[in-house]
């Protein structure tokens, strides 16, 4: 398991909010009200000050268990002292069918409940406002407490003694409380039976929802895991999928390569969807398809690489300097400047994504004429573009260059057109987008081949290796057996391992030689040795890189080769689809199970 015990977290959520527990009980992290608001608990990245969190202390407490409730998205600490006293903490967000629809508010709820003796806790609820700020209200009420210091005021409702949360002194805990925070409204019904009731049903709705998942034998409650993880960052309202539920938890220590990763990158959502597609997590492709084709709908402007949970929202970004950030290694940044650049891939990541709606009869709406009509924009662009310089997927802020996987990314736009034109018999269409994508191909094959180095490069007339070409079979631009594309596997895997990791890249960019490995590129080599027969050294590759999550499952962007220490903002999309997509292609078939060796 890592060895990073402040990365050692576990989100909750609901599709609408979320939160992370640490190993402790504590939340340290939710943004409120939904995925991309203000951090009110924003403990992981307040450095050495406590403030922005929510936790109950055990007096005289000497263990603390913390794992998640079997197959869902709700957690359990068990608090010990050395007098035999114990306690349960669970905690959710409330994820239910409600008058005919998802009941998800925007609430976490917190049952402390004494399991043996005679516990002595004390509540500790501190809030922050506009990014690290200090609460400038707090008003207690019958059987609340409103805290107030920015644009949304939190409430707290509760069932404990007022008097002693307000204050935070100590008390018996003689009998379960419950704690629910979130919007300033209030309860009708009585709180203990609301929290065991929705307690319940949240937990039917997440055993339901793993129990139709298409898991293959091998690695269940790990996939399962993965799978809980990436449903908690879709955020249903619009459909978008966030990168992360964190900002500016550096991608290696003291690099101030710390970035916000609270939007959609329409790349890193490709590939939660086609992680969920292949589980059979329909519901959510659609609503994401719903999302891009929002998007995709307008033609006229050129597409970002990054958008907010609602597509319009600006991401400017600027510094939040109230907060330290992670282990005081500043700065926090709130928004993302690559919303401003130049990444030609976007448009081959919205077809890609929308290609499934022609093809997938398990929806209920499939592609048609109207939905291709609307894409093929999209194509021209990408058509257009293929030759001119980006900014590439790794969003280097200070160079431009015609990066091999954009151009890749753009074929494939042309290339997946074609392929929709054929099933609905657009025959002049299959043959103009198949025309595009040939020629495309033919040039990306030629000017992303060093002769003299024997490799697929990252760029065109640049020799530098990149991971990314390690994806260039699996979309289609080359065959998997093809001699070029064998000889890119090996000289990457040699050329780019640092510590039994690859590396992204290895050169020098805006801040420097990179220092930790980027943990998808290890799963692109893993299915690049898959794809190759080299299927044996993948298993043995991914089961170690399974054992680099942290004690809940849970990946984030980084790992530092020489401590596996993992880095970076989680949970990481892009790292938890991995597991699912590389699992689910080295895993054995259930009629594999008893099958002699």
């Amino acid at each position: 398991m890592a060895r990073h015990n402040e990365l050692d977290l576990a989100p909750i959520g609901n599709g609408r909010t979320a939160a992370l527990i640490d190993t402790k009980g504590r939340i340290v992290w939710w943004c409120f009200p939904r995925f991309d608001s203000d951090p009110v608990f924003c403990r992981l990245l307040a450095g050495d000050e406590e403030k922005g969190f929510c936790e109950i202390v055990l007096h005289g407490g000497v263990r603390a268990k913390t794992t998640y409730v079997r197959n869902t998205a709700i957690i359990e600490t068990i608090l010990e002292d050395d007098a035999g006293n114990a306690l349960r903490i669970t905690d959710f967000a409330p994820r239910f069918m409600r008058f005919e629809r998802v009941f998800h508010p925007a609430q976490i709820y917190r049952r402390i409940e004494p399991i043996s003796g005679l516990p002595r806790i004390t509540v500790k609820v501190r809030p922050t406002f506009n990014y690290g700020m200090p609460c400038t209200g707090k008003a207690v009420g019958s059987n609340h407490i409103r805290y107030t210091g920015g644009i949304d005021t939190l409430r707290l409702t509760t069932d404990a003694p007022l008097s002693y949360v307000a204050s935070e002194t100590a008390f018996a805990l003689t009998q379960p409380i419950t704690l629910i925070l979130g919007v300033d409204e209030p309860f009708e019904s009585a709180i203990d039976t609301m929290s065991r009731e929705f307690l319940e049903r949240t937990r039917d709705y997440w055993n339901n929802w793993v129990r139709v998942l298409g898991i293959r034998l091998d690695w269940q409650s790990d996939l399962m895991r993965a799978a809980v993880t990436l449903k908690l960052c879709n955020f249903d309202e619009t459909g978008a999928i966030i990168a992360a539920h964190t900002t500016s938890i550096p991608e290696a220590p003291g690099s101030s390569r710390n970035w916000d990763y609270r939007f959609c990158w329409l790349r890193d959502a490709y590939f939660v969807i086609k992680a969920l597609n292949r589980l059979g997590a329909t519901q959510t492709m659609e609503s994401y398809i719903n999302y891009i084709t929002s998007i995709a709908i307008d033609a006229e402007r050129p597409l970002r690489p990054v958008y907010g949970i609602v597509h319009d929202q600006p991401l400017d970004e600027r510094l939040a300097p109230d907060l330290a950030g992670f282990r005081g290694m500043g700065p926090v940044r709130v928004g993302n400047q690559a919303a401003d650049q130049l990444q030609h891939d976007a448009y081959g990541s919205i077809i890609l994504g929308a290609a499934q709606m022609f093809i997938d009869e398990r929806l209920p709406r499939m592609g048609d004429e109207g939905l291709f009509r609307r894409l093929e924009p999209l194509g021209h662009h990408a058509a257009r573009f293929v030759k001119e310089p980006d900014a590439g997927l790794w969003e280097y802020r200070g160079r431009q260059r015609v990066h091999t996987h954009s151009a890749t990314m753009c074929w494939a736009a042309c290339d997946r057109l074609w392929r929709i034109a054929a099933l609905l018999g657009l025959e002049d269409r299959k043959a103009y987008w198949f025309g595009q994508a040939s020629k495309l191909r033919k040039l990306i094959l030629e000017r992303s081949w060093s002769e003299k180095h024997q490799v697929i490069v990252g760029a065109f007339d640049h020799d530098d290796l990149d991971a990314s070409v390690l994806l260039l079979a699996e979309l289609g631009l080359i065959a998997a057996n093809d001699p070029r594309f064998i000889k890119t596997v090996n000289v990457i895997g040699k050329e780019l391992n640092r510590g039994g990791y690859i590396m992204r890249y290895t050169a020098s960019d805006d801040f420097g030689e990179p220092e930790t490995a980027f943990l998808v590129c290890q799963f692109w080599y893993i299915d690049a040795l898959t794809m190759i027969g080299r299927r044996d050294e993948a298993r043995e590759l991914f089961n170690h890189l399974l054992a680099q999550r942290n004690s809940f499952g849970i990946l984030s962007e980084d790992i530092a080769p020489a401590t596996g220490e993992i880095w970076g903002n989680l949970p990481q999309t892009y790292s938890m689809a991995g597991i699912i997509n590389t699992g689910m292609n080295l895993s054995r078939r259930w009629d594999e199970a008893w099958a002699s060796d």
